[in-house]
């Protein structure tokens, strides 16, 4: 049931997130919820570890170096929760542009999310707290309508 309503819920917000959400500041206490920098760094390494491996979007990921790729994610991530790290990556529609993502393959990349936060024993609450900062992305990582 909680998969299910996870799944609904992230689907909800997918399809459903205001545009003022992407201006929304981190929840509050979200960053020290997640474990700080040391457990969003454990979060993202598991994220990628599973995403590169992933046979629906895996190969999206074919020429990315594993080690950068969760190096920017931890900071994006880190930032995004509230916590002081910076993110210097390149913005979302710059970085997705020619990778054909459409909506199976992101919601394929929530699943793998979802998957690695419960791996690393983040609360529901928490998780949904941190999707709900990322949904808004949707609109510049899928690049195929």
């Amino acid at each position: 049931m909680k998969k299910y309503l996870l799944a609904f819920g992230v689907a909800g917000a997918l399809l459903l997130a205001l545009p003022a959400l992407a201006q929304t500041a981190a929840p509050a206490g979200l960053y020290q919820a997640l474990g700080e920098k040391p457990g969003i760094t454990r979060l993202m390494d598991d994220f990628v570890n599973r995403v590169v491996k992933d046979p629906r979007i895996g190969n999206h990921f074919k020429d990315t170096k594993p080690a950068a790729l969760k190096e920017s994610l931890t900071d994006q991530v880190c930032q995004l929760s509230g916590g002081p790290c910076k993110y210097e990556g390149a913005d979302m529609k710059s970085a997705h542009a020619d990778m054909d993502i459409n909506k199976g393959h992101f919601n394929a990349l929530v699943e793998v999310l979802q998957a690695s936060m419960d791996a690393q024993g983040i609360p529901f609450a928490q998780q949904n707290r941190l999707l709900a900062l990322l949904a808004p992305m949707h609109r510049d990582v899928i690049t195929l309508r």
